[in-house]
């Protein structure tokens, strides 16, 4: 087994092989003057099981080129297996045809994978479940709830609380987080899309006066629908409101509205590396993902299933027949 990390989250890949006592692949992954991928594999991979970890982040083609080229690479260079580390699937939002003409690009990337040489695929909550309907290699598609539940019995151990899920889509992504938590109640929130990062109108389902409100979502892009969010809780009663959320993209000023929104607390992972503005971000709290990837690398590359992955089978097919 040997461990490869490109450049979307270098530091990630250091502190994954950190766990694993594996030092990182020699390569040199550089650009052109006009700023074309070139890949080269300083040391022999025939016959040996390779993990390529890239975040698929901004940039986010750039960083999702690298891969592939990356992936040609070590398939040309007779690795046995190649499996692609994604803790953040960029176009994850893109999973379906919202416009008569519309692509379904979701789709596309888990395409290019395959055929750039990937044998198999690990990430870490995707935007919908169904993505992993796009592949014909394996896929495990790894959740933090369990790292969200341990902290948050720990800092509210006291505290009545109350899990929310900031839309529709996110409701079964929050109940597991409140199953995980047990005898924790789940409000939701009705939100009505105008546009991309646009939202006209928010309604609450549930009681949340007097409790400590817990925000769980996927992704955090521009902040907008997570901080009319913690404003309409805080409106409805709610003691304070901190969100737990797997991806920190925070793009334009996502930052500045989150500096001045009604949220006490965002915690985030480093899935994207975080920004040095954004690790001074007074109301941002960064949790690692390392030990959970490099458990699962290790239990693929020994062909056992990771309790957690197996854990979370289980709970969506209890989800599902409910």
């Amino acid at each position: 087994m040997k461990i490869l990390s490109c450049n979307g989250n270098y530091p990630l890949g250091e502190a994954i092989a950190a766990h694993l006592g594996l030092p990182l692949m020699q390569a040199s992954i550089r650009r052109y003057a006009d700023q074309e991928v070139s890949v080269e594999i300083q040391e022999s991979i025939r016959g040996q099981d390779i993990f390529v970890i890239q975040s698929t982040s901004n940039p986010t083609n750039d960083n999702l080129m690298e891969m592939l080229v990356t992936i040609d690479a070590l398939k040309r260079g007779d690795a046995r297996t190649i499996t692609a580390v994604i803790p953040y699937y960029g176009y994850a939002r893109q999973d379906k045809r919202t416009s008569p003409n519309g692509p379904i690009s979701a789709k596309l990337v888990a395409n290019l994978l395959t055929v750039a040489g990937a044998n198999r695929v690990l990430t870490i909550d995707w935007h919908s479940s169904q993505i992993q309907g796009f592949f014909d290699i394996p896929t495990d598609n790894l959740t933090l709830a369990p790292l969200f539940c341990e902290q948050i019995q720990t800092r509210y151990i006291k505290e009545p609380i109350v899990i929310v899920s900031p839309d529709i889509g996110g409701v079964v992504r929050a109940r597991i987080v409140a199953d995980g938590l047990k005898d924790t109640d789940l409000a939701i929130i009705h939100k009505r899309r105008t546009g991309p990062g646009h939202v006209s109108a928010l309604n609450l389902i549930g009681d949340v006066g007097g409790r400590s409100c817990i925000l769980i979502d996927d992704m955090v892009d521009s902040a907008g629908t997570i901080c009319q969010a913690a404003q309409m809780l805080m409106a409805a009663g709610a003691k304070s409101v901190d969100a737990y959320v797997s991806h920190g993209v925070l793009s334009g000023d996502a930052l500045e509205k989150i500096t001045h929104s009604a949220l006490r607390r965002l915690t985030i992972s480093d899935t994207i590396q975080p920004l040095p503005a954004i690790l001074q971000a007074p109301k941002i709290e960064i949790l690692s993902v390392a030990s959970l990837l490099s458990e699962a690398i290790n239990r693929i590359a020994q062909e056992q299933i990771s309790s957690g992955i197996l854990e979370q089978r289980q709970k969506n097919k209890r989800t599902s027949l409910s």
